[in-house]
């Protein structure tokens, strides 16, 4: 006779991540692994839950996040993430990782880093950060980055100039450090101020020791909008120097200049992937998030504040608007409130869909926790692909989709055993109604809950069930990018 089983969800159609067609099946869960999937009807288990009409997928992988921080709460009100099914996420995107960096508790960190936090920058090596994880044991997996863009503001003197040799050897040994303590890689964010002045060649430095780590290389590109072509270019480079898989984070065409692009950019990513191991992210909104910056206003057909230090009330209210009210210019408006950040309408459906079709694409929220009026892809993201795009607008199937949010991104961040419903794996399993799967997360009200998602299982445990978290804080920090055994 079988094993007692620990759960059974019964009666699912069952879409294992690979990118099979959904089949009728149960799913048996023993010790936080899965133990069989198939007719379990006369299996034993201590615990059965009925999925008669319910998709039963593998626990989505939220491959873009800047969650370093919200891991560490350890508060039980609801989760953006488990909320929508997502029960592991990357950190350390976009260059920006809440270590290796302590600031004294008055300096204000440069943005982007204030994205994390504004304050707490406590650790001193990438090892106290993954340790403190374990220590609260997070609610959802998730494996690491080392931001190079963290490494400048730690080394760097003069963050308007290249890095020395000496300081790229400083930041070379801490991403080495990181790499032994489990970190999966490097992010970069060259767009962005503290490391526009860095090139090709620090890049390559910094990241020498990726390749005999197995590490990877996730880019925020220099440009995504006039010169995305040169910049694209440069993100591939430095990936071919280094030998590694790399990651083009949050792929988009930014300014109606550039609207319907993205033919062309998928196109040369597409030739590159024959020669070397690339792929990329998107989120699956027409407006991005990030710091309050000039040169994105100049391209945005509209921008709305989502937090300021100096006059918190705007947050929410459209930087447009309010610059018109006080006889100002947006850009004006904008050295005001800074430190800030802001919402951007500057980007085209069209290469929305078509970006997040593209069998290379991988689903990543780039939610920013910590906005006081945040983008909300960082609670919806996952039901607006399958509500929005799959079921309403048929842009890709339901198989697709859910290979895009699990086992392609566990292949590409190396993962071992997630993201697929197979026996032997770990026990991360979303269950939820494919009629009332939706975001209900808008710009006027961010932190709405999706709809459908019913159960959440992280490691075999229950962390969300109808709309509540359940208080279980069962996720495991992936060092190496490879689960606990």
């Amino acid at each position: 006779m079988a094993a007692m089983l620990d759960l059974i969800i019964e009666g699912g159609s069952v879409v294992d991540g690979t990118g099979a067609p959904p089949t009728a099946a149960d799913v048996g869960v023993l010790a936080g692994r899965i133990a069989a999937v198939g007719d379990l009807s006369q299996w034993q288990s201590r615990s059965r839950v009925s999925a008669r009409g319910r998709v039963v997928a593998p626990g989505f992988i939220d491959v873009h996040t800047h969650d370093d921080r919200l891991l560490l709460d350890e508060g039980q009100g609801a989760h953006p993430k488990l909320s929508q099914g997502v029960t592991t996420v990357i950190t350390g995107n976009c260059g920006v990782s809440l270590a290796p960096l302590v600031l004294d508790s008055a300096a204000t960190p440069p943005a982007p880093l204030d994205i994390l936090s504004r304050t707490g920058w406590t650790y001193a090596s990438f090892a106290d950060y993954l340790d403190a994880l374990d220590a609260v044991r997070p609610v959802v997996n998730a494996a690491c980055l080392v931001g190079h863009t963290t490494l400048r503001v730690r080394h760097v003197a003069d963050l308007t100039r290249r890095a020395t040799p000496e300081e790229c050897a400083r930041m070379a040994a801490d991403l080495q450090e990181g790499l032994r303590a489990g970190a999966v890689g490097l992010s970069t964010g060259l767009y962005y101020p503290p490391a526009q002045a860095a090139d090709l060649a620090e890049v390559v430095a910094v990241g020498a020791g990726l390749h005999a780590a197995k590490g990877l290389i996730t880019m925020h590109i220099r440009d995504e909008s006039d010169a995305i072509d040169s910049a694209i270019d440069e993100a591939l480079e430095i990936g071919r120097q280094l030998a590694v898989p790399t990651v083009l984070s949050h792929h988009k065409l930014v300014g109606s200049r550039n609207h319907g692009r993205s033919r062309e950019t998928l196109a040369r990513i597409e030739q590159a992937a024959r020669l070397q191991p690339v792929c990329l992210d998107c989120y699956p909104y027409n407006a991005s998030s990030t710091m309050l910056l000039a040169s994105r206003i100049r391209l945005s057909r509209e921008v709305i504040v989502t937090w300021s230090a100096t006059e918190p009330e705007v947050a929410g209210q459209s930087l447009f608007a309010l610059a018109t009210e006080r006889g100002l210019t947006p850009e004006e408006l904008a050295a005001r409130l800074q430190p800030a950040g802001a919402i951007y309408f500057a980007m085209a459906e069209e290469d929305v869909q078509r970006i997040l079709a593209h069998p290379l694409t991988m689903v990543g929220s780039d939610g920013l926790a910590h906005d006081e009026k945040p983008h909300p892809r960082l609670w919806g993201t996952f039901a607006r692909v399958l509500g929005h795009y799959v079921r309403d607008l048929k842009i890709l199937s339901m198989p697709e989709a859910i290979r895009k949010m699990t086992a392609l991104c566990a292949e590409r961040f190396g993962l071992d055993q997630r993201g697929v419903l197979a026996p032997g794996f770990h026990a991360d399993i979303v269950v939820f109604d494919p009629a009332r799967i939706i975001d209900h997360a808008t710009y006027e009200r961010p932190q709405a809950l999706s709809g459908g998602i019913e159960h959440v299982y992280v490691n075999g445990q229950l962390a969300w069930a109808d709309g509540q978290p359940t208080g279980a804080r069962a996720g495991q920090v992936l060092r190496g990018g490879r689960s606990a055994a």
